[in-house]
């Protein structure tokens, strides 16, 4: 882990820590997106926001400093409000390429096939092999497959 005082690197470096790579400094979209080729890792490094986790129907979740949520592919996001110093650092598992995609009508099935291909990452972004993130994703596939 880094001794530095800069919140944005401490994720930076936990994210890479755990094979999550690719990371970025800036804030979450303020329009409705996902990413259908890969899963996604966002910690708050500044400030608070507003983020809508689901889609349009979705749940709308207050972020704060400290916070990280892991977006499977396909999980639609949108900042709905933030404070002026909103910082967060977002990263990807190595597998996968990054694809934005915003809900448009042609791009939804092609989103559809990609999504079920993406492999669950070999690693939690904060806690590695032996995190949550994978029980939490089995518990997930089992309930959707009994729908």
């Amino acid at each position: 882990m880094t001794q530095s005082k800069d919140p944005a690197a401490v994720f930076e470096q936990l994210f890479e820590s755990n094979g999550w790579v690719g990371s970025w400094r800036d804030g979450i979209y303020d329009y409705l997106h996902y990413h259908s080729r890969t899963h996604e890792v966002l910690g708050v490094a500044r400030g608070k926001a507003r983020v809508r986790f689901g889609g349009d129907a979705g749940k709308i979740i207050e972020l704060q400093a400290g916070d990280v949520a892991i977006l499977p592919a396909g999980t639609g996001h949108q900042r709905i409000a933030a404070s002026q110093d909103f910082l967060v650092v977002g990263a990807y598992p190595t597998a996968g390429s990054y694809g934005e995609c915003t809900g448009a009508t042609d791009e939804h099935a092609r989103a559809l096939k990609s999504i079920a291909k993406v492999a669950v990452p070999p690693k939690d972004p904060v806690y590695g092999a032996q995190g949550p993130m994978h029980e939490v994703w089995r518990s997930k596939r089992v309930r959707s497959a009994q729908r």
